[in-house]
């Protein structure tokens, strides 16, 4: 299959055709039914020759090229319906009735606020000269009408709220929320890809539109993606500075699969700068070794890496319902544990050469000894909950007497 994408260096077409080159170069393989021969990328720097070859030679077009903030309104005619007439005009041409994706807008609705702006008028007519193309020629015709995009590679400080804040937040620079209570419908990047290779499939979600609100109708005119979040401002700012904040407070926010959250925070990592990709953590050293939190988390407790000396114990405590998991990665160690009220001491040898996960069982006293007599024992310790020193459930009672 051979795919031709315009705007092919935007926001949208620069994660749509990367993730197409790791199908066609067998990268990603979670899409064994689609075979790519070649992408097309169509920016400002081809010609109209290039995009007349390209017309010839396509499987499938994503029309995604298109004016959102001129200098001049008449660019928008330019570019959201010369070129849409341009690519039409190509493929009717060669007599290729390909598939057609445009990207629109939600503003093409001219519904409630949105209005009937210049952009959106122009938005409109391209997508009423795909819809017509289709029915002239027969080709398919896919038009979606994008709400806020977000995720990684959005360009900050020109179109989206959300892609500005997460620039200035992780650059510590300041933001401005006029209403905090005003509600965004977002679509990410990442499920919007996924909806144009079911598309590229022929599997795209169809839909029809009441107002500016998208109504999933199979056969429906449009075509939408089905995932995307609604958040207000001031729940998105929320989150952000919450993010931010994480490398000082190791907390990590409840972040479920599919999440909204999930998805914001992913987006937040691709503006960090460079000073801000790694950061310090506090370690508690002595002459025993060192102790030092790695993160802690909303819900799971906390990460934390432990460094024993050669020859040195520690532990030697136990916890009423908080338990632990101890993994060597390096060295080699024993642990022991002891049910209060018995004398039986379990043993575990256990090192970095095999790596095990040993449970710290809640009302056994445990301990780890370094068997080592020149090299660190380091230890990748889980427990239960987030340490606190006000009820630190921890009590001193060596394993062995």
């Amino acid at each position: 299959m051979k795919i031709l994408v315009t705007g092919a260096r935007g926001f949208v077409g620069r994660n749509l055709t990367e993730n197409l080159k790791n199908i066609r170069d067998g990268k990603n393989r979670t899409r064994p039914g689609l075979v790519i021969d070649e992408i097309y990328e169509y920016g400002r720097e081809n010609t109209a020759q290039d995009l007349d070859r390209f017309c010839a030679e396509c499987d499938f077009v994503f029309h995604l090229a298109g004016v959102n903030r001129p200098k001049d309104p008449a660019e928008f005619k330019e570019g959201n319906i010369d070129l849409t007439a341009a690519v039409l005009g190509a493929l009717e041409k060669h007599g290729n009735t390909c598939p057609v994706m445009i990207s629109g807008s939600i503003q093409a609705t001219l519904s409630g606020r949105y209005g009937a702006s210049e952009y959106a008028l122009s938005k409109r007519s391209g997508e009423e000269l795909v819809f017509g193309h289709a029915e002239k020629t027969g080709a398919k015709a896919l038009v979606y009408r994008f709400p806020n995009l977000a995720g990684k590679w959005v360009r900050p400080n020109y179109n989206s709220a959300v892609g500005t804040f997460c620039y200035n937040i992780a650059r510590d620079l300041p933001i401005t929320v006029n209403d905090p209570a005003v509600e965004l419908e977002l679509l990410f990047i990442d499920d919007l890809v996924e909806e144009m290779l079911d598309a590229l499939e022929g599997h795209e979600h169809r839909c029809e539109f009441d107002g500016a609100e998208t109504v999933p109708t199979p056969g429906g005119k449009y075509c939408a993606a089905p995932v995307t979040h609604k958040a207000t401002l001031g729940y998105i700012v929320e989150c952000l500075r919450a993010f931010h904040d994480q490398p000082r407070t190791l907390l990590m926010p409840r972040i479920a699969p599919g999440s909204f959250e999930k998805k914001l925070y992913s987006m937040y990592l691709s503006y960090l700068p460079k000073e801000k990709a790694v950061f310090d953590l506090k370690m508690n050293a002595d002459a025993r070794g060192s102790f030092t939190e790695l993160l802690k988390t909303a819900d799971h407790g906390q990460f934390s890496v432990n460094v024993s000396k050669p020859g040195v114990t520690k532990g030697q405590h136990w916890h009423n319902s908080k338990w632990e998991f101890f993994i060597v990665v390096s060295g080699r160690a024993l642990i022991q544990e002891r049910r209060i009220g018995s004398d039986e001491v379990w043993e575990f040898e256990v090192s970095g050469d095999r790596i095990q996960a040993v449970h710290m069982l809640p009302g056994y006293t445990h301990n780890i000894i370094n068997l080592s007599e020149t090299q660190d024992l380091v230890t990748l310790m889980w427990a239960n909950e987030i340490f606190d020193p006000e009820h630190p459930d921890t009590f001193y009672e060596p394993v062995e007497a």
